[in-house]
């Protein structure tokens, strides 16, 4: 970590509306618009001016809470057109100067977050009926068209400047990385030479001509564009299956107990060992009886716990993602009552077709999701007290090896893990696959074999046959052979690791978003680091400075 990331306020991902400078969120029944309307001083750090609509991560804070207010708090909301406020500019994506003020961890988060959060819109059109239209109102360009390409349609409007663009090959040194590339050819399926030129043109391309390339869904005289905008999110909202009339969930703030080395939620803590470089994220099973029927969990809210446990871990995540860099592996252990959250999972499982229940499955899945594409190196402990059941057993089949203590002296003090019906596909991994298929290769024997012992116990022994476990060291060794792995861990270049995990995470089939987070983290991670980019004489270096960018002209 740099001394001025050192010295830097920490990022609070907690926000609400009233806060928000960046974004207006407005409610016309069945369709919501989110106005982009950045305010240039606004940047969530100091040094640069967010003009033109560009953005930083702060922007992107907001418009991720946002989504969350869309989806939990109006319910009736079956269509979100993201638009602007300003005149002439929809937005002209991640600012520039920012850019190349950040250190590479900061640029590399930045984009990580950037692509959840627009991997998020995509989620909830697929899972929860939510739809969204990019109503393009002026120039768009970069990340701004990324968020569009996010988007289940784009209409752009015909005023003779207002075009798309991905000008960050020829004006930045670097690509397109928050799925620009990837959401051309594998979501719009544009021809692989026309993007070639559309990638390599500075001012992109407009009108007809962009329909003609599928950029976009449509062009509208500007006379017209607004009506056609409207009448289209209707069109969509009919489709959509979210009720009408129901009472929307107040996201309540999140409340968390903060110190130099402790994160402390109701349902998750997290304490950070600084020497070891280590933080252990302990989830918590319920304390008190679950709400029964839909009618009780509704009127539990935003407290409910398997929404409140998704809300609380994801925003640790996120903090320990962004805040503490030099901490490199992640424990996740467990305690509490396993029946507890068995009794969760199985309201989850009856009341999915609801609304709001789906919406906290949704929040669970993409919250899981964070954990899979973390450059952390991530192991489990299931140790005595431990409640790897359920839901929460999806954090040892996330972990890169998971331990399991054995007490063979001792076995009525063994710790057990017990699968439900919800480790066999109820979070999907971006592969599309539940965590154990990813695991046995979606192999049958050993599928069926752990699917078998759904709701019984099993020790360590068993899970280590079944391979639900990576190792189940006795009581004697255990203490020995968990420090070791760790201190190995430790030594080894987090470059190489980041690397090595990443590869072994996403070993099933590719999707979008695989190929998304494998070429931010391959493609974007080289690229933002070669002199071409970052250099002295660098495209990002010199731009808006008045000079030309020097490049080194050798292929590598």
């Amino acid at each position: 970590m740099s001394a001025a990331e050192t010295l830097a306020p920490q990022v609070d991902y907690r926000t609400e509306p009233t806060q928000y400078r960046h974004w207006k969120l407005t409610f016309n029944g069945p369709v919501a618009t989110l106005g982009i309307d950045i305010a240039e001083d606004g940047g969530i750090r100091d040094g640069y001016k967010l003009k033109l609509n560009s953005y930083d991560l702060g922007v992107d804070i907001e418009l991720h809470d946002a989504l969350q207010r869309v989806r939990f708090e109006h319910p009736e909301v079956r269509t979100v057109v993201v638009t602007s406020l300003k005149d002439r500019v929809f937005c002209s994506g991640a600012n520039i100067f920012m850019l190349g003020l950040s250190t590479h961890a900061w640029k590399v988060n930045f984009c990580k977050f950037t692509n959840e959060t627009r991997n998020g819109f995509e989620d909830s059109s697929r899972h929860s009926g939510l739809k969204f239209i990019a109503a393009v109102n002026g120039a768009c360009a970069g990340g701004g068209y990324e968020l569009a390409l996010a988007c289940d349609e784009i209409l752009l409007v015909d005023d003779r400047s207002s075009s798309v663009a991905l000008p960050e090959v020829p004006l930045l040194g670097v690509l397109p990385g928050t799925g620009g590339l990837t959401r051309l050819t594998d979501k719009r399926r544009v021809r692989h030479d026309r993007a070639d030129i559309f990638c390599t043109v500075v001012e992109g391309i407009r009108g007809e001509r962009a329909k003609e390339w599928r950029l976009v869904d449509g062009v509208v005289k500007p006379n017209q564009f607004d009506q056609a905008v409207q009448a289209r999110a209707l069109e969509l909202a009919a489709q959509s299956d979210r009720p009408a009339d129901a009472q929307g969930i107040a996201l309540t703030r999140i409340e968390r107990i903060q110190h130099d080395n402790i994160l402390g939620y109701a349902t998750v803590d997290v304490a950070i060992d600084r020497a070891k470089r280590t933080a252990t994220f302990t989830a918590k099973a319920p304390a008190l009886p679950l709400p029964e029927g839909i009618d009780a969990i509704v009127a539990a809210g935003a407290a409910w716990w398997p929404l409140q446990f998704a809300r609380e871990l994801d925003d640790a995540i996120l903090s320990m993602r962004t805040n503490e860099l030099d901490i490199g592996t992640w424990i996740f252990k467990t305690s509490g009552d396993a029946k507890a959250v068995l009794a969760a999972d199985a309201a989850l499982l009856a009341h999915r077709g609801h609304w709001f229940v789906r919406e906290t499955i949704g929040m669970l899945r993409r919250t899981l999701a964070r954990i899979d594409v973390s450059s952390r190196s991530l192991f489990a402990l299931i140790e005595p007290g431990s409640c790897f059941s359920g839901t929460f057993a999806e954090l040892a089949f996330a972990a890169d090896r998971t331990y399991m203590a054995a007490l063979p002296s001792n076995e009525e003090e063994e710790p057990a893990i017990t699968l439900s019906e919800a480790n066999f596909g109820l979070y999907p991994m971006v592969t599309n696959q539940s965590r154990l298929a990813r695991r046995f290769y979606e192999e049958t024997e050993p599928l069926d074999a752990a699917r078998s012992k759904i709701g019984q116990p099993v020790k360590p022994m068993e899970a280590e046959r079944l391979g639900l476990v990576t190792a189940a060291p006795d009581d004697i060794d255990w203490a020995d052979e968990i420090r070791i792995a760790l201190e190995e861990r430790a030594a080894m270049s987090p470059d190489a690791l980041t690397g090595l995990e990443a590869n072994l995470r996403f070993n099933g089939p590719e999707t979008m978003a695989t190929r998304i987070f494998g070429r931010l983290s391959a493609w974007q991670n080289w690229i933002f680091n070669r002199p071409n980019a970052v250099g002295e004489k660098g495209a990002l270096k010199v731009y808006g400075k008045g000079s030309k960018a020097q490049f080194d002209t050798a292929r590598v």
